[in-house]
């Protein structure tokens, strides 16, 4: 039978805190008088994660569902692996580490109930290095809010609530699973923003570091093209040709005139400038040629995008 609402929760190495976090959202799910469901994903855990979760599979087999990928595929994918296998009407993702607080879940709930697509969690006041992860979040969502032209203050929380029927719909790639909704915003969705509390890491060691900042910046950059050019590359392109090009013609063009009217004796004179004017156009022409090839893979993307970002070892629960 569906449930009403799948947890979906990616672990990795998180021995110190999978027991209680599991048992906490069993906890607040059984008070809210609804079926449920907690998919639980080992991303290629080298710790006893796996372990733990088999044994809290045991000790709740009719609520738990986990998943165990063959190796480490990072957020996204194991994001996408628990979406994938989630039944429920609603579906909540959280965070592994305990950071998130179950104790919250009832009121992702209530917003879903009122209408909303998809809830997004505020990390209000955030217990982060300032230097490695406030400020580049900070850039980061300063930008995404200009691409995406919706009013989100924090796209990098996990701690998000679906309509089934929408997450569902969203292809998971890459790292984009920061992004979720302006993924969700151009399928439609209506979108709404709560704050949630972020509990200092107590245990466990931190997957975060400055490497992953610049990784964020390199997929918004992604993200605008996707959100903007993906199903119409060589508007991108084309815009590129037209500087390129048109600038060098630019420059071609004036010398022609100049050695007409005779204000220069020859073009070849001024023939590193002319060679620069060449260079332009010539580049302007392999942009154009960038963006038709692009246009084609575009499209073949569209048509055969149904390839996996992760595979699965192993999966223990119901999944029907």
């Amino acid at each position: 039978m569906k449930p009403d609402i799948s947890v979906v929760i990616p672990f990795f190495n998180e021995e110190a805190v999978v027991e209680e976090l599991i048992e906490r959202i069993i906890a607040v799910l059984a008070g809210l008088k609804r079926s449920y469901e907690i998919v639980a994903v080992n991303d290629g855990s080298s710790d006893s994660t796996g372990k733990i979760l088999r044994r809290c599979f045991s000790a709740h087999p009719d609520v738990i569902i986990v998943i165990e990928l063959a190796r480490n595929y990072g957020q996204t994918a194991a994001l996408a692996a628990g979406i994938d296998h989630a039944r429920g009407d609603v579906v909540i993702t959280m965070d592994g580490d305990l950071q998130h607080q179950p104790e919250e879940i009832p009121r992702f709930i209530a917003e879903i109930d009122k209408g909303y697509d998809l809830v997004n969690g505020w990390r209000e006041v955030r217990r982060d290095n300032l230097i490695f992860r406030k400020i580049p979040s900070y850039l980061a969502n300063l930008l995404m809010r200009k691409i995406s032209g919706i009013n989100v203050r924090d796209f990098g929380s996990t701690y998000k609530a679906y309509r089934g029927d929408l997450v569902r719909r969203l292809d998971l790639f890459g790292e984009l699973h920061r992004f979720l909704p302006a993924l969700a915003y151009m399928a439609g969705a209506r979108i709404t923003e709560i704050p949630i509390s972020v509990k200092e890491r107590t245990k466990g060691q931190s997957k975060y570091g400055l490497g992953r900042a610049f990784g964020v910046f390199q997929d918004i950059a992604f993200l605008d093209f996707f959100i903007n050019y993906l199903t119409r590359p060589i508007r991108a392109f084309g815009k590129l040709f037209f500087i390129f090009f048109g600038v060098g013609s630019l420059i071609s063009s004036v010398l022609m005139v100049l050695w007409a009217l005779g204000y220069i004796n020859r073009v070849l004179d001024h023939g590193a400038l002319l060679l620069f004017s060449i260079f332009l156009m010539i580049v302007g022409v392999q942009f154009l040629v960038a963006g038709i090839l692009a246009e084609l893979l575009s499209r073949i993307y569209v048509r055969t995008s149904g390839k996996r970002i992760y595979a699965v070892r192993e999966v223990l629960g119901p999944t029907e």
